[in-house]
């Protein structure tokens, strides 16, 4: 165990931030209670929050954000504390009082920190638990990477990546994944502030836990510090009796500590003296308490105590180990809410408040007030303006900017045309032409890094590799090479290397996108992170993936192989709810191409609306799948809109048939012998279902307005008759295409698979799920009757 005590800070500074502290307390609990209690709500349903978990944190809030953090240091709070740093900000005039009023109502300040939501002053959105905490470590580890790439602004201060954790999220997977990537890469300048409150929503935590943590992030290279006992206990300890009282302490039972907590001074009493009572020295301590005293000294945990916590931190800051902080806290600290198991969404009463309000010197009506109840106001505003992590980062605020990369209009890239190929064997070729690239396509390349979850090789990275080279803080020789055994993949690893490698963690893979996407927010660098998948792995890691787009961070995810063309493969490798997923989910733009000329013309637009104020990230989903490359011009605009047509149908035609990805073979084939009987019917490549169905919803919405407008796929299926048909078909869930009957009334017959697939050859497995030539010609027949 290793305790910390207090460095340099004087009793007027303690005092000043005790001060804040208080303030702090009361106004998240205040902005709860309002949200509840007197806020009019439009329903009868409780509108929550939780007063409990942020009364655990504000002593460390207090001590990070008015002493501890500086400027340049991006910080994830734990999502329950939300209230706790809204009240921050509000103190530091980043905050509006109106926003605070609406707390959890519509444009109000959000239940969790939300990037998107919140502004400016949030650095990571921290809704899903975990994931907040993970991210710092890879938002640390793209700062080592850009700053070894010479990347950040002039005189740009080098960050620390803090995040106050619940101990509860230690339970979440993901971090511990983090964790091995963290030591992996030598991540540095991490800190990780655990909330050891010990309560979480259904349960009190076992006291085993926290020494498996203590164990666990020291053999992965991190700096542990237990402040578990405050000042007031740490000097009882040193008196006749204290080592007995520490020896008791030490032993209780996290969910005893937690009742006697909420029962108080009597409680405490009748244990001690029931358990230790025969000693004189002891009984020398506590008799001359009485019962709020006594209370007040068996809480005294170090996760409260600002001394300690303020002399931790300073001492932790003179070194860029990472570091954990198991801080010893109490759930509900300082409310009467403290201690009891069932506080996690616990309220206080009207009455109770009142009798906060009173303690807290809040003068009725003037809750809202900034400084209201505080001795010496204007020393302390003047303490809070002056704090480091008060002053501007930049005069754009907590968010910088980085000028955009500039895109050539055309990617380089091998000839395709005429070749036989498929898209993932196109994209490693394209993205290993952009590396070779020099003139208007350097900025290009040098701006793109890399990741993929240990399966670089077989998504087709390996040429682009073997250009850059694979990113490491310190350089690492290739073993191979040295050895000269032919090796596929040069494994060249330096400071200024672009692909970074991961294990086979695919949460890992969408946290790294997530933290390189936000470069330029956070280190005013702009990068545009590559990473690659194989499809049905999205799944795994759809968690984090949709944390990356929530939190509105840029990067190109290339999911490959895809579907059960991967055939051999079996039913595992074989996803077919990922068109499904592009459709959904928000801020990712998805396409799916056939061809190679469709994914150059995606990569380019990729790249160039990945760095758009209202652009988004973007999901290529390729196949292994060869086909013969055509030789055409194609409608650009088309392409990204979501589809065009391969053969248009004539004016009222009673039928076309839409293909996506590498259905396109089959789809030709049947289409061909349908022309024979209906030569007026259409062929469409459906690029993207994600754009068209934006597209549509997005019409829909200007019309409701008043205003005009049409969507691509209205006018790209407005040559076809009212009630004509629509077969389509794609390597995915049907579902993705059956919406299309909507748009202007056709009958859409939509196949494709909607059971796990087996093995098999190609052939066999389109037969099987309806997918060949013959099943699209049984559909068209179907239709048609």
């Amino acid at each position: 165990m290793n305790e910390m005590r207090p460095l340099g800070h004087s009793t007027g500074t303690l005092e000043t931030l005790a001060a804040i502290e208080r303030k702090l307390l009361w106004l998240s609990s205040w902005i709860i209670h309002n949200a509840n209690h007197i806020r009019p709500n439009l329903t009868a349903e409780k509108v929550g929050g939780h007063q409990a978990s942020c009364a655990s944190v504000t002593s460390i809030m207090t001590a990070l954000y008015f002493d501890a953090l500086r400027p340049q240091d991006r910080v994830a709070v734990k999502p329950h504390a939300s209230p706790v740093l809204h009240a921050v900000n509000y103190l530091l005039g980043r905050q509006s009082r109106e926003k605070l009023e609406l707390f959890r109502q519509f444009g109000g300040a959000q239940a969790y920190p939300s990037r998107a939501m919140d502004g400016a002053e949030i650095d990571f959105s921290t809704g899903s638990v975990g994931l907040g905490v993970a991210i710092t470590s890879f938002s640390a580890l793209i700062q080592d990477y850009v700053q070894a790439h010479e990347m950040l602004p002039a005189g740009a201060k080098r960050a620390r990546n803090v995040a106050v954790a619940g101990d509860a999220e230690l339970d979440e997977g993901n971090i511990y994944e983090a964790l091995l990537e963290g030591w992996k890469h030598d991540v540095r300048d991490v800190w990780w502030v655990v909330d050891c409150n010990r309560q979480s929503l259904d349960s009190v935590m076992p006291d085993r836990l926290f020494g498996r943590f203590e164990g666990l992030f020291r053999d992965m290279g991190w700096r542990v510090v237990t402040l578990r006992y405050g000042r007031a206990l740490q000097e009882v300890f040193t008196r006749p009796g204290g080592s007995a009282l520490r020896a008791w302490l030490d032993d209780c039972p996290n969910s005893v500590y937690s009742a006697l907590t909420f029962q108080g001074g009597p409680a405490w009493r009748e244990a001690l003296l029931r358990d230790i009572g025969r000693s004189r020295p002891l009984r020398a301590l506590i008799d001359p308490l009485d019962d709020a005293a006594l209370a007040a000294l068996m809480t005294n945990l170090a996760g409260h105590d600002l001394g300690t916590l303020t002399g931790a931190f300073s001492q932790a800051a003179s070194s860029d180990q990472p570091t954990l902080f198991l801080a010893h806290t109490i759930k509900g600290n300082g409310l009467p809410l403290a201690g009891h198991k069932d506080n996690h969404a616990g309220l206080m009463t009207p009455e109770q408040m009142d009798e906060f309000r009173a303690a807290m010197k809040i003068r009725p009506g003037h809750e809202w007030d900034r400084l209201e109840g505080l001795e010496d106001p204007h020393r302390i505003e003047r303490f809070i303006n002056e704090a480091p992590y008060a002053q501007p980062l930049s005069p754009a605020g907590r968010r910088l900017t980085a000028p955009a990369v500039p895109v050539p209009a055309t990617l380089p890239g091998p000839r395709t045309a005429g070749r036989k190929m498929s898209t993932q064997a196109g994209f490693g070729e394209i993205l290993s032409e952009i590396g070779r690239a020099q003139g208007e396509s350097k900025a290009l390349s040098q701006a793109i890094v890399t990741s993929s979850p240990d399966v670089a090789t077989s998504t087709n990275l390996t040429s682009w590799i073997n250009r850059r080279s694979m990113f490491a803080r310190k350089a690492q020789e290739d073993v191979f090479r040295k050895s000269k055994v032919a090796s596929m993949v040069r494994k060249d690893m330096h400071p200024g290397g672009q692909h970074i490698e991961l294990g086979i963690a695919e949460q890992s893979l969408f946290l790294l996108l997530g933290a390189a996407g936000l470069a330029q927010d956070l280190y005013g660098t702009r990068l545009l992170p590559v990473g690659t998948v194989y499809d049905p792995f999205v799944n795994r890691g759809h968690d984090a993936l949709y944390y990356a787009c929530y939190q509105d961070a840029r990067f190109l995810l290339v999911s490959t192989p895809s579907g059960i063309t991967l055939a051999a493969e079996g039913g595992q490798h074989q996803a077919t709810n990922t068109p499904l997923l592009g459709i959904v989910q928000d801020k990712l733009a998805t396409f799916e191409p056939a061809y190679c000329d469709e994914l150059r013309i995606m990569m380019r637009h990729a790249f160039e609306y990945m760095q758009k104020p209202d652009g988004s990230a973007v999901w290529l989903r390729l196949s292994n799948f060869a086909l013969p490359q055509p030789v055409r011009t194609l409608n650009e605009a088309h392409v990204i809109a979501g589809a065009h047509w391969i053969t248009r149908p004539a004016p009222g035609a009673s039928i076309a048939i839409a293909y996506q990805g590498p259905m396109a073979a089959e789809a030709e084939k049947a289409f061909a012998l349908l022309r024979e009987d209906v030569p007026e019917a259409g062929l469409l490549a459906i690029t993207s279902p994600n754009r068209l169905y934006a597209g549509w919803r997005a019409a829909q919405r200007q019309r409701r307005a008043g205003e005009k407008a049409t969507s691509h796929i209205e006018d790209i299926l407005a040559p076809l008759a009212p009630g004509s048909a629509l077969v389509t078909v794609l390597d995915g869930h049907p579902a993705a295409h059956s919406w299309l009957g909507a748009v202007r009334g056709q009958r859409v017959m939509a196949l494709g698979p909607d059971h796990f697939g087996q093995s098999g050859t190609v052939a066999e497995l389109y037969r099987e799920y309806e997918m060949d030539a013959d099943a699209i010609l049984d559909a068209c027949a179907e239709a048609l009757a």
